[in-house]
């Protein structure tokens, strides 16, 4: 019989419990173990992989999925390993639990510490990728968290076989504590129950992730598009800037930190841009430019919608801009808070980009596709937050926690500080790491 999406959810909601106390060698063992899976288990993974993408492509053809979701949904040997090295990765980094954030003395002897400690279940829907089933569920492994997992039905062949892969080698840390869900209906399910999972996690458009909000109290961290912009500003070095610019563009087009419009200052567009469309076109990407760009090249016509597109595929929108500030302004008003860089050696105008964007993640004289977990450093990623509380940009360990208060004391009463006889607190801060049983 198989299991309902209740016991699914009750299950992780009993493993989250003990995985939460389960010390850290012991979930980096697992994670090990699990990379060595991956590598051993590569032809099987590939098998099932195939088979994904060779429906996808034929729905392609029928125009049902764009070549960019089949580019991301395919998978080689040079992937898995890619795979199995992030799920070391996550291993190799420090232990994002039981770690003292604050510590204050409220009197002599009433101490209070602030540690980071597990969310508890979280549950995530996210889009054909399936080395993303892998980067959530080995980040929830590390953080101490129970995890929910519904992949998209495009990639359920390759998800299940990851899956499988997972919950074989490291089940026994805390049995239950991946938990693989598949239906649309599923979905349904699971956000009505808010007394049990504690964090949502989509990834996909922004009418996906709202649809997620508006159906569930449970809280919603949201992945949504990437519709990231790179302004090249008039002061700066061309030749670095059209790199820069290709790279954003060309390395991957189809993941959401991928450019999807390349704004240029008026003073340098002559000069910059026919050499930057040529590069663009030899790597076949389409391109729409305003009036302003179209007398400069010849390109196809923008319109409206462009500013608001995330292609996920070799097509660009350009425009020009009077100033920073012209750049400014475009941004906040079409990008989606992802990523967005400034190409320039004037520190002014940096500072001005910088400070002045509305995004998660805002560079300088940098690739956008440095936007990722890896990337930063996180080990991986379970998605990029495009909101801005609990967690925002790259969510990596740090944004599956949270924090519990311990209160150590030793028979301190509240009538003590309460009366005319009260005695004061002390609220002194001080350098402490609470440890359990002191």
């Amino acid at each position: 019989m198989t299991e309902s999406t209740r016991e699914k959810v009750d299950a992780a909601e009993r493993a989250a419990l003990d995985l939460a106390n389960v010390p850290e060698d012991e979930r980096n063992d697992a994670l090990y173990a699990i990379a060595d899976a991956l590598r051993e288990r590569t032809d099987e993974i590939l098998d099932a992989n195939e088979t994904d993408v060779t429906a996808a492509e034929q729905a392609h053809e029928r125009g049902e999925y764009s070549a960019a979701l089949v580019d991301r949904l395919r998978l080689d040997e040079s992937k898995v390993e890619d795979i199995a090295g992030m799920v070391e990765s996550v291993a190799g980094q420090d232990d994002p639990l039981g770690r003292t954030l604050s510590a204050r003395e409220l009197d002599d002897g009433l101490d209070l510490y602030k540690v980071s400690v597990p969310i508890g279940v979280v549950a995530t829907v996210f889009e054909s990728r399936p080395d993303a089933l892998v980067q959530i569920a080995a980040l929830a492994l590390k953080s101490g968290n129970a995890v929910i997992l519904k992949g998209g039905s495009e990639a359920s062949e390759s998800n299940r076989v990851l899956y499988d892969i997972i919950t074989e080698v490291a089940d026994d840390v805390s049995p239950g504590w991946a938990q693989l869900i598949e239906a649309r209906e599923d979905v349904d399910r699971l956000l009505d129950m808010d007394d049990s999972v504690d964090l949502v996690m989509p990834r996909g458009s922004s009418e996906f992730v709202s649809y997620i909000q508006d159906n569930t109290q449970i809280p919603v961290l949201g992945h949504t598009e990437g519709i990231c912009h790179v302004f090249v500003d008039e002061d700066a070095d061309l030749d670095m800037a059209a790199d820069v610019a290709f790279d954003a563009k060309v390395q991957y087009p189809a993941v959401c930190n991928a450019v999807e419009t390349l704004l240029v200052h008026e003073s340098v567009a002559s000069e910059f841009l026919p050499g930057m469309v040529e590069c663009y076109r030899d790597a076949g990407v389409t391109l729409r430019g305003d009036e302003h760009t179209r007398d400069i090249v010849d390109i196809d016509p923008v319109t409206e919608d462009d500013w608001d597109s995330e292609y996920g595929d070799l097509e660009l929108a350009v425009k020009v801009v009077a100033d920073v500030y012209d750049a400014v302004e475009h941004v906040n008003t079409h990008g989606s808070k992802h990523t967005e860089s400034i190409l320039t050696e004037n520190d002014e105008h940096a500072a001005v980009f910088m400070q002045g964007i509305d995004a998660a993640s805002v560079f300088h004289n940098a690739s956008t596709r440095f936007a990722d977990g890896y990337r930063y450093g996180l080990g991986a990623e379970v998605g990029i937050s495009t909101g801005k509380t609990h967690a925002r940009g790259p969510v990596g360990l740090d944004g599956l926690t949270t924090y519990k208060y311990y209160l150590e004391g030793d028979g301190h009463l509240v009538a003590t500080y309460s009366g005319e006889d009260a005695r004061p607190f002390t609220h002194e801060a001080f350098d402490g790491e609470w440890t359990p049983g002191r």
